[in-house]
């Protein structure tokens, strides 16, 4: 099940454009009245799901049909790697399925082309039934309209080794919750373990700038505002950890694999993660799981960061009424429960956190994170515009990488990354 971070390439907006049908009818396009009556064939696409979830969709989908005889539904899975070139060619090729399972960044050059329905003209009497958040998240700036039922959500705290903050003099039982507070316990750690022990271990990302209050892009959505005077503030500050050895020395080319090893040994003291790692500190690291901290994600908005997965109708669908039918169906209250019951994700339907399932403690730890998490995501929003893509997520970190290291001040690094990031916008 993939993080929903992976974004299509600008070559894929200029192959999807120019279409003019597209989806499993073949020929001219559908309508985008879903009033009528849900009957017909429809293909349901999902994102490496099959593997570990074959038994709940099967389930779902002939409860489905059961619901509304005369459909039928056929269900495809693609594997996680390479999951947006195969969109861009079924886009291309006229194939693309009637209801697909989409990350918000995926979506955008597919809503720019014209390939996907607007949920707020054929489905808005559904809109309230998801958390606001969750709902906008599919919406595409510089465009009306909202392009995907929001499905399941993701966030999680900050797990931190009591253990090292010990050792560095720190109040294991007093995680920072602020930024000054962060970058204060980081170079107290630094200095404490002779650089041997950094705090973090991944340079600042996007959503990173968000969280910590910049102005990511302008309300047109036609350009990128990330290097106001918070986002220098903010390299800045991470320019200073770099330098004390706060932040880890291979930051710079870190992985989520790789950060995750680093707090595995006792190399890093701090990292974001989600209530499916407790099991692997269990098996994989007794002794750091016997010092686990966990706490929240440190914001300067009251917002954590929201990943969130959608299900997207195909506008040139022959068989509108069903292909909405069935998307809302995946994401309604009811089904969208049952499968966070399966799996350490969260639903987006509005008042679903609230059922015990989140709010209830048991004593264990994994609840404890559930619950936290679910409390934050009520009002948890997704940082990172759908129209950030991998190309421009690259050129941000390059700079950032130049601006750790000295070769640029923060403020040239991240003028470079804003214009790299507005040319590649006119691009597309």
């Amino acid at each position: 099940m993939p993080k929903p971070r992976r974004a299509l390439a600008a070559a894929v907006v200029a192959l999807v454009l120019p279409l003019s049908a597209c989806g499993s009818g073949g020929d001219g396009g559908g309508s985008t009245d879903a009033s009528g009556k849900v009957e017909g064939d429809i293909t349901f696409q999902t994102w490496n799901l099959r593997a570990n979830f074959k038994p709940y969709f099967d389930g779902l989908i002939a409860d489905f049909e059961k619901k509304y005889p005369g459909t039928r539904v056929k269900w495809v899975d693609q594997p996680a790697e390479g999951y947006p070139d195969k969109l861009s060619a079924d886009a291309g090729g006229g194939t693309l399925p009637d209801v697909v399972n989409v990350s918000p960044d995926l979506v955008a050059p597919l809503a720019k082309a014209g390939l996907v329905l607007d949920l707020d003209k054929a489905a808005g009497k559904y809109r309230s039934e998801y958390l606001d958040g969750a709902w906008a998240s599919h919406q595409v700036p510089g465009m009306s309209g909202t392009y995907a039922f929001p499905w399941y959500l993701n966030t999680g705290p900050l797990f931190y080794n009591k253990a090292l903050f010990t050792k560095a003099g720190l109040n294991p039982g007093r995680p920072p919750k602020t930024y000054d507070e962060l970058f204060a316990d980081a170079l107290q750690m630094a200095k404490k373990s002779g650089g041997q022990v950094a705090t973090l271990a991944n340079v600042p990302t996007f959503e990173d700038f968000g969280r910590y209050g910049v102005t990511l892009m302008n309300r047109q959505g036609t350009a990128f505002a990330f290097n106001d005077t918070k986002g220098v503030e903010l390299l800045t500050r991470y320019k200073e950890l770099y330098d004390a050895k706060a932040l880890d020395p291979q930051a710079l080319t870190a992985t989520p694999e790789s950060s995750g090893k680093k707090f595995l040994t006792g190399a890093v003291a701090m990292n974001p993660g989600s209530a499916l790692d407790l099991d692997n500190f269990k098996k994989n690291a007794p002794s750091l799981y016997r010092n686990i901290g966990i706490t929240d994600q440190i914001t300067s908005t009251g917002h954590v960061n929201m990943y969130v997965m959608g299900v997207m109708v195909n506008s040139r669908t022959k068989h509108t009424p069903a292909a909405v039918a069935f998307a809302h169906f995946v994401t309604d209250a009811q089904n969208q429960m049952s499968f966070a019951k399966k799996v350490a994700i969260f639903p987006s339907t509005a008042g679903s956190l609230n059922d015990p399932y989140f709010t209830k403690e048991d004593g264990t730890d994994e609840t404890r994170v559930r619950i936290a998490a679910a409390k934050s995501l009520k009002n948890a929003v997704n940082y990172t515009p759908v129209l950030f893509s991998d190309q421009m997520k690259t050129a941000l970190r390059n700079e950032v990488a130049k601006a750790l290291q000295g070769k640029e001040s923060p403020k040239q690094a991240l003028d470079n990354a804003v214009n790299a990031a507005d040319r590649l916008l006119q691009q597309g």
